[in-house]
């Protein structure tokens, strides 16, 4: 393949990136599978999951990976260039079991580094890798993004002691890990080149954090819809609701909102065992002190009460509490990942300040809680895909 550069300009520098494609020809093709895919649905994906997909694959989401890491693109610059960036080899990929779309949007994402990918999906997950790859090179028969796909890519489902967990170490440049805290050890535990990578993203959980005032129907949607898609499975997903401010009866107002919107957002039957399995989580909450209420068709279980009430689990199942901010944070876990937030101001210093002494590593709108891109858990993982060369110029 030829190899082609491409500009980005920073306040700081001028960066040049060596691909192995026109990133304008991977971009452009892409982004036109939405409208093929806008107009079906495979079976193995939930309307939810594919309709995020095409979102994701919009061109100023692609670029914007480039943008974020080396600056606005230029086609041309009076400064010399100060930094070469050229893909830094093979990428090896274990996924988990849990969050079923982080398969394919980690192969896009990738995939604009111009790096080989070996993917393993989560050994005794519901796969979305294989047939959204399967959906792509059956609707693409040439281009740069095809040719890529077909020579570059692979992705197979197998356990953590099959041989090919090892050859898959042995060859990447990058290995990126995700999965429990056991699995993740055992990834970097095998054979790997001395100078490689290793990028970790282990047990995570996150948090929806709203005010009283913030409680408006827009809100209860976005909510509901990012609780819905994981339940508790997803690092993601709210595991709490943390009513800032608020008191007993303003949580029971945001609990019985909550089974009010459901049916808004949420217009299927659950399958029969998870709405029995629910019927079950909310007998047992209520026994346990929680003042608990099932949405319609017993789709999910929200109950209120405070740090100190006895834990209860289900799937879906998604506890509301009252507390002062200053409880909030040194309440939340030492795995916390993701603030999802509704509060006023969210600019406000105070909220800096706050996230500064916790180790939180994102704090977003609730919509975009499960938002996924080149930065996570705090790491610029997909700026790992390329390595850097010093571009010294001048006589000294």
């Amino acid at each position: 393949m030829s190899e082609f550069l491409h500009y980005f300009e920073s306040s700081r520098r001028l960066t040049a990136v060596l691909l192995p494609f026109r990133l304008e020809d991977m971009i452009r093709e892409w982004s036109g599978l939405r409208s093929v895919m806008a107009r079906t649905c495979p079976k193995s994906f939930t309307r939810e999951e594919w309709g995020y997909l095409l979102h994701f694959l919009s061109e100023e989401n692609l670029i914007r990976p480039f943008e974020q890491s080396f600056g606005r693109r230029v086609k041309k610059s009076k400064r010399p260039v100060t930094a070469l960036l050229r893909p830094r080899g093979p990428v090896a990929i274990w996924l988990p079991n849990n969050v079923s779309l982080l398969g394919p949007l980690t192969a896009i994402l990738m995939s604009l580094g111009g790096n080989a990918l070996c993917i393993k999906t989560g050994s005794h997950s519901h796969d979305l890798t294989v047939p959204f790859l399967d959906f792509c090179r059956a609707r693409l028969k040439k281009g740069v993004l095809a040719d890529y796909l077909t020579r570059q890519v692979a992705a197979d489902h197998f356990d953590h002691e099959d041989p090919r967990n090892s050859r898959m170490s042995q060859e990447a440049q990058l290995r990126i890990a995700f999965g429990s805290d056991q699995a993740v050890l055992a990834v970097h535990a095998l054979p790997h080149p001395l100078h490689s990578t290793g990028v970790s993203f282990s047990d995570r959980q996150s948090q929806a954090w709203v005010e009283p005032k913030a409680l408006t129907e827009a809100m209860l949607v976005d909510l509901i819809k990012v609780f819905a898609v994981y339940g508790q499975a997803g690092c993601t997903s709210p595991q709490k609701v943390i009513l800032l401010g608020g008191d007993r009866r303003k949580a029971l107002a945001l609990r019985d909102a909550l089974v009010k919107v459901w049916p808004k957002v949420i217009r299927r039957d659950p399958p029969l065992d998870a709405a029995s399995e629910n019927l079950m989580v909310y007998q047992w909450a209520t026994m346990m002190g929680w003042e608990a209420a099932l949405a319609p068709r017993q789709g999910a279980v929200f109950a209120v009460g405070h740090f100190s009430s006895p834990p209860f689990q289900g799937r879906m199942a998604l506890p509301i509490i009252p507390a002062t901010l200053e409880e909030a944070r040194l309440r939340l876990p030492p795995t916390i990942q993701t603030l999802g937030y509704a509060v006023s101001n969210p600019r406000n210093s105070r909220w800096l300040k706050l996230l500064g002494t916790t180790v939180v590593k994102r704090f977003v709108p609730i919509a975009r809680m499960h938002h996924f891109g080149p930065v996570w858990d705090g790491w610029d993982f997909w700026r790992e895909g390329f390595e850097n060369v010093e571009v010294s110029v001048g006589s000294r």
